[in-house]
């Protein structure tokens, strides 16, 4: 069987963490999507997204093709009952698609597209399916903040699929423990002189990562691959550090993609940041109002503000965006792909991708060939190549988001 992963009708509202991105590619727990679904389904994916993203992430097809709604999170029952789907039926939940079975030919419409397809389907002439109702419980990410929301279950459910059966290596007696039994590291990773307590959920400590000493963390907590955590640092979960990152401070119950820099003192709460990140030395956000209303956040679909029926809601940020020293962001900002945010006081709740300055002095366009030549130096420092497809999506992303810049720009 061939499995493909597809991204429904919320891939707009996860703008701007998916305009670099299929929905398969967030992390959410310790894990992608992406990741989660080829464990459980003990195979490799491919993706059905957007046509300028298909490039570096494209479709394969088969004779018997299942394709699954990359928002929905895997569970071993939901693979059960998917595996069991027959050619032309579908697996649904209230009002969209969890899985679809189809034949080859019914694919040839849908093999890149510019539009999220959960609708799109069977007017792309892939027939009438017939529709089986699941209500078997699984998570689903729908907006950005379902990202940090859902991360302290995705994290146990990672960590148990990841760790049964094995053990973990042996943790230095320098660290102080509490719940040790719930604490994993894999080979390479490096802990010293560090308080732990994993009563209140697992901590999970990637192949080559480091916590260095002083810090202190708090399950449910993840630590991917060759990232560090600085000295000193105050870590509340659940939180996930992607790979190849470095992270200091105080950070709460936040999600960061990987290859992302927070590497000094300031706090960082109920947010997610995008791959190729890097805060500033003392950037704070604020993640609850002073008058302890439910927060509203930027989004792309509805273009304007939506409630988020959460009190605590911080900061969202796209792939390759900055900030420079002492930034303040405000409850509940949007920040897009590739801005470049620099100047004291609260920026705004929303700044558009390729946008240059603050919400003091106004906003420029960040020109696209310095922003592309910008990401192939952060690249090199990590001993990667910017490729000519990412450096296409980048451009591709840029024209997509002109109107907003266009709506915000110079403004004050």
């Amino acid at each position: 069987m061939n499995y493909i992963l597809f991204d429904d009708s919320t891939r707009k509202d996860l703008f701007p963490l998916t305009f670099t991105r299929p929905i398969a590619e967030i992390r959410v727990g310790i894990l992608t999507i992406r990741e989660k679904w080829e464990r459980y389904l003990n195979t490799e994916t491919s993706v059905l997204t957007d046509k300028y993203l298909g490039i570096k992430y494209p479709i394969i097809k088969s004779s018997n093709n299942i394709l699954i709604n990359a928002s929905v999170l895997p569970t071993k029952e939901l693979v059960e009952a998917i595996n069991q789907l027959q050619p032309d039926q579908s697996l649904v939940h209230g009002d969209y698609i969890i899985a679809l079975h189809v034949i080859e030919k019914d694919l040839d419409d849908v093999n890149s597209i510019d539009a999220p397809i959960v609708e799109d389907v069977e007017k792309h002439e892939v027939g009438t399916l017939e529709e089986i109702e699941c209500n078997l419980p699984h998570l689903k990410i729908n907006y950005p903040w379902d990202i940090f929301s859902l991360n302290g279950k995705a994290i146990e459910d990672d960590f148990t699929l990841l760790t049964q059966g094995r053990k973990s290596q042996t943790i230095s007696d320098s660290n102080q423990l509490i719940g040790k039994e719930n604490i994993f590291l894999e080979a390479g990773a490096k802990v010293e002189c560090a308080i732990i307590n994993a009563s209140t959920g697992p901590v999970y400590i990637g192949k080559d990562a480091e916590i260095m000493e002083g810090s202190v963390i708090r399950g449910p907590f993840a630590l991917c691959d060759n990232s560090t955590v600085k000295m000193g640092a105050k870590i509340y979960g659940p939180t996930t550090i992607g790979p190849f990152s470095k992270i200091g401070g105080e950070v709460n119950n936040s999600v960061i993609f990987g290859y992302t820099n927070k590497a000094h003192d300031g706090f960082l709460g109920n947010s997610v940041l995008g791959e190729w990140c890097n805060l500033g030395a003392d950037t704070n956000n604020s993640n609850l109002k002073t008058t302890y209303d439910e927060i509203r956040v930027w989004n792309y679909t509805e273009e304007k503000f939506i409630p988020t029926g959460l009190q605590f809601c911080g900061l969202i940020m796209g792939d390759h965006s900055k900030c420079g020293i002492n930034t303040m962001f405000n409850t509940g900002t949007v920040v897009g792909v590739n801005a470049n945010v620099v100047g004291h006081g609260f920026q705004r709740n929303f700044i558009p991708s390729f946008s240059w300055g603050n919400s003091i002095t106004g906003y420029t366009t960040y020109d696209i060939d310095k922003a592309i030549e910008v990401a192939k130096s952060v690249y090199k420092r990590r001993n990667r190549e910017l490729t000519k497809i990412e450096i296409d999506i980048l451009r591709s992303v840029y024209e997509l988001t002109f109107s907003y810049r266009n709506k915000v720009r110079l403004a004050r």
